[in-house]
């Protein structure tokens, strides 16, 4: 956690306690509680899974028999790629007069990406990324196919992709477009894509073709082969379910995320 991160949170814990603000226990709760039903649809057993604690503990957390802890916050958010500080309502601070200012664009996984120059050489910590995009078919039809774009790339640092896990080699990159991952991804967002893992685990965020249309979003696995989609902005964008014949006619997972970053 960058040290200006941890002293703003620190110095909200503080204020929280003493000056008799909000209540940061409960505050906690309520977000706690807030992206169990945004993300996995009120299923606390399906959170309970994702974070690695049991649903005994969790039900006691969201009832206030039990206090969310900083140790357990910051692993939450870790676990489920959410801001840091994300739990403790970070965005609502006014840190502006830090030495470092915070950006609540800035999301958990930190690592250097620009936009593909020829005329700029790589550097020695970087590597050439390709790019996934929509390309409409034929003009006015509005079908769209989602492409490996071979034209202009990003460049990205090879210590990211280190610290993650993820061979140079099945490492790509997307934007999300649209609302529907907002909070956490808002419009514009890059990922890095890890095109070497295909394989559904719960809760996680997977690029995805879906018919030609190139979505960032938490896949779930269903019975019988079916899979369940669902987006950060749950009220815009509910939940859907799809059998094992339309996931085999009209899915193709591109690759799991593993980073993002929100470029402005």
């Amino acid at each position: 956690m960058p040290g200006n991160v941890a002293g703003a949170i620190s110095q909200v814990n503080s204020h929280c306690f003493i000056s008799g603000g909000y209540n940061l226990a409960m505050d906690r709760a309520k977000r706690l509680r807030e992206i169990i039903d945004t993300r996995f649809g009120g299923n606390q057993a399906e959170f309970s899974r994702a974070v690695g604690k049991s649903p005994s503990l969790i039900w006691q957390y969201l009832n206030g028999h039990r206090q969310i802890g900083e140790r357990f916050a910051r692993e939450i958010e870790r676990k489920l790629r959410l801001q840091n500080g994300w739990l403790d309502g970070l965005e609502r601070l006014n840190v502006e007069d830090s030495q470092q200012p915070y950006s609540t664009d800035e999301l958990y996984f930190f690592g250097g990406m620009d936009a593909w120059d020829s005329n700029t050489p790589l550097r020695e910590d970087e590597v050439e990324l390709p790019l996934f995009r929509e390309v409409e078919l034929s003009a006015g039809s509005g079908s769209t196919q989602v492409i490996e774009n071979h034209g202009a790339k990003l460049r990205f640092a090879r210590s990211t992709l280190r610290k993650a896990g993820v061979p140079a080699e099945a490492a790509a990159c997307a934007y999300v477009r649209g609302n529907s991952m907002e909070p956490v991804m808002p419009d514009g967002t890059c990922v890095g894509v890890d095109t070497a893992d295909k394989s559904i685990k719960d809760g996680e965020i997977y690029v995805i073709d879906h018919g030609g249309l190139l979505r960032v979003k938490y896949l779930y696995r269903r019975p019988g082969g079916g899979i369940r989609i669902v987006s950060q902005n749950s009220a815009e964008h509910p939940p859907e379910e799809l059998t094992a014949d339309e996931v085999a006619a009209d899915v193709r997972i591109i690759g799991r995320v593993f980073w993002w970053s929100v470029l402005r």
